[in-house]
This record gives C-alpha cells, structure tokens and sequence, in this order.
C-alpha cells in the first residue's frame, strides 16, 4: 500500500517509492535501491500496467533493476500532470496479477571462436572452463529487464563466482545470438552490434527480429535455463 506523501523540488516521495523528474521530457521511478525480489515485483507490475494500459503523454517507458524511466510527451501532458497521474496508477499496479513466468531454453555452443573470452572468465574466477560451463549452464536465472539495444535481455541470478568486469574499450560488432557476462549480470545479444560484455558462448537461436518486435523469444520476467549443445548441434539448429 502506498503511504503518506511529501513533494519537494519536483520529487514525489513516499516509502515505496519516489517519481523525479530526471530531465525536462522524463521522470524516473525509484523502488529502492537494492535489487532485491520484492523491488523486481514493483518493477515487474508497473511495467505491464503501462504496457496494457498506456497512459495519456507517455511517451516509452525503460525499466531497469530498480526503476523505470518514463519518456513524456510534453506536447500533449505536462511532467506535472503526468507525475500526479502516476500516483494511482502505481497503486492500481500494486492490486495487478503477474503473468506466470515462461521458461525459455536457450542452446548455447560455449568457447572457441564463438566464445572467444571463457578463458579470460575462467582465470578471473579462478576456475576451469569447464566449470565456468557448468555453473553458467546450472543457474536459477530471471530475466530483469530488456535494455541496452532492442530486445537485449538483461539477466540476473548468476552465481557470483562468475562476475567478470566488462572490457573497458568495448567491441565494435559482436555476433547476434552472442553470450556474455558483464560484471554479475549475464545477457544475450540479439542483434549485431557494439558490447563490452565477456563473450562465453553463442545460441544459434534468433532471439529477436527488429521488424516483428512483438515476437521476441525472451520477455521482461521469463526464467532462463542455459543447456551446452555441440558444434554439430550449433549448426543444425543454425540452419534449421
């Protein structure tokens, strides 16, 4: 339940949450600051309120770990307006029913040309390939968010002995379909396109298609089970 608010300099504060504007055409949303299961289910609810029932001068929305970004159409709404307008749409999203969440398997050929920085994984984690296979491929993995580029899916639930520092100059293409670690998170890029991310392996799965967006493979929630296939079943699926 929503509790007494204080408004201040533009900020909307209550114990659940906070709305500021963050420029002159967005407001963030703030759950907390620890990404922590009751926080992703705020996230989670609000999020597919807005989605099946858009809000008049919202534009987009962007969610993330702990928060959501609103894109506003100041021609039409005010920031104003559309900050009070979201004081009861965040309680009438806290009453919402999730959908269940689906299981997606995804094939992934680990190592070699297709995952070219397991080794740089292994020996920051102090493990064997093999091992940085197995754990990455045992994990109890949610899908948090779909940022970055269109249909990338941000994942979370990786075991912390993996957690890998992206590079600091990022690559300029990396593989649609690529695996990657990036600091505790893992994801999967679904188009090609610049990373930072340590690249572990490649599904031979089109997760998305820019011009069908509405059929992606993966959505915000999913649960996400990795399973090794061989390069023989790379290929096979590749062009099946």
């Amino acid at each position: 339940m929503l509790c007494q608010q204080q408004r201040f300099n533009g900020v909307t504060n209550s114990t659940d949450f906070i709305i500021a504007p963050a420029s002159d055409r967005t407001l963030l949303i703030k759950f907390g600051d620890d990404h922590s299961p009751k926080i992703q289910k705020a996230v989670f609810q609000l999020s597919h309120y807005l989605l099946n029932n858009p809000l008049e001068g919202i534009l987009n929305i962007h969610p993330g770990y702990t928060s959501i970004m609103v894109a506003v159409d100041v021609e039409k709404k005010s920031i104003q307006a559309v900050q009070k307008s979201l004081q009861q749409v965040i309680k009438n999203a806290r009453a919402m029913e999730l959908p269940g969440p689906v299981l997606v398997d995804i094939p992934v050929l680990y190592g070699g040309q297709h995952g070219p920085d397991i080794n740089k994984v292994a020996e920051h984690s102090d493990l064997s390939k093999k091992e940085v296979i197995a754990m990455h491929s045992s994990g109890d993995f949610q899908v948090s968010f779909i940022g970055f580029t269109p249909g990338f899916p941000y994942i979370s639930g990786m075991d912390e002995t993996l957690v890998t520092p992206r590079f600091k100059n990022p690559r300029k293409n990396v593989p649609a379909g690529s695996i990657g670690i990036g600091g505790n998170q893992t994801g999967i890029y679904p188009l090609l396109s610049p990373g930072g991310w340590n690249l572990i392996g490649q599904t031979p799965l089109q997760i998305f298609d820019i011009k069908h967006p509405e059929k992606a493979l993966i959505k915000m929630g999913d649960r996400i089970k990795f399973n090794p296939i061989s390069k023989a079943e790379f290929e096979q699926q590749l062009h099946s």
